[in-house]
């Protein structure tokens, strides 16, 4: 169970093969034409849209922290409110280079926009994971 950010870098790190995160950063927001009940529920911390607007990729040596990844993603200017997790694994010792992980985070990208969260774990701001329904 990961209950935070130094959860998912430990485990990573811990891993049998080399590993990759990815991350996706996204705003939560609300449609233009979003209904008052719409509205009311997002102002409540329910609902909303997300709306995915950078990614990354970084190897778990590569990211010593929560902070460290939040300053960098600041560097572009644009405010998030939810960055998404997932990992890669590699094979025979060697770990997946960011030119295998374009497409894979991509595909996350796309899925975050249909609304496939499934699959990954959410952080707020502040590094804390979040339950998203």
């Amino acid at each position: 169970m990961i209950s935070s950010f130094d959860d998912l870098l430990r485990f990573a790190r811990a891993q049998a093969q080399p590993q990759r995160l990815l991350f996706v950063f996204a705003a939560a927001g609300l449609p233009d034409d979003a209904t008052l009940e719409q509205r009311e529920r997002f102002q409540s911390g329910q609902g909303g849209t997300l709306t995915p607007l950078m990614c990354v990729d970084k190897t778990p040596d590569e990211l010593g922290s929560f902070e460290a990844l939040r300053e960098e993603s600041q560097q572009f200017g644009q405010a998030w409110d939810l960055v998404f997790a997932a990992a890669m694994s590699g094979n025979a010792g060697h770990g997946p280079t960011s030119a295998q992980a374009e497409v894979p985070l991509q595909r996350m990208v796309e899925s975050i926009k249909s609304g496939g969260i499934a699959g990954f774990i959410a952080f707020d701001g502040a590094g804390q994971p979040v339950q998203l329904e």
